[in-house]
């Protein structure tokens, strides 16, 4: 269920970037896919500090758009570790935005992605449960 009423993010900020004109669809908003793709950076970083080494995007299991990203707007990813298997985390995700650098905070996106830990030699390999 989505928390249209949730006045502050859940997690960690973990990056924040401008949306630019290069990144519109037609309607002049930020494509979906840009922003599912810096919510995939934020994730990366969640679940590799997590852990502790390389890990790979293996599922998105479950993204919900609720307003668009505008060109100006500043995108925030707040990230937070769900839950840890033997070799891969959930992690869930926020992304919020302030309107035109500087104006209110808007949630725009939420969602769950799944990583698995992966060793030197390219394998998945054991995530510490610590």
């Amino acid at each position: 269920m989505i928390d249209t009423d949730q006045a502050e993010p859940r997690g960690a900020l973990t990056i924040r970037t401008v949306a630019m004109p290069a990144d519109t669809n037609p309607s002049g908003d930020i494509f979906g896919g840009w922003v599912m793709s810096q919510m995939d950076i934020a994730g990366g970083i969640a679940a590799s500090e997590r852990a502790r080494g390389r890990t790979v995007t293996v599922a998105v299991e479950a993204m919900t758009f609720i307003a668009p990203v505008k060109v100006g707007d500043i995108l925030c990813v707040y990230t937070e570790v769900q839950r840890v298997g033997t070799t891969s985390v959930t992690i869930a995700l926020e992304a919020w935005v302030r309107r035109g650098r500087i104006g209110d905070r808007v949630k725009v996106t939420s969602g769950h992605f799944v990583y698995v830990a992966l060793g030197e030699d390219g394998r998945k390999r054991p995530i510490d449960p610590a």
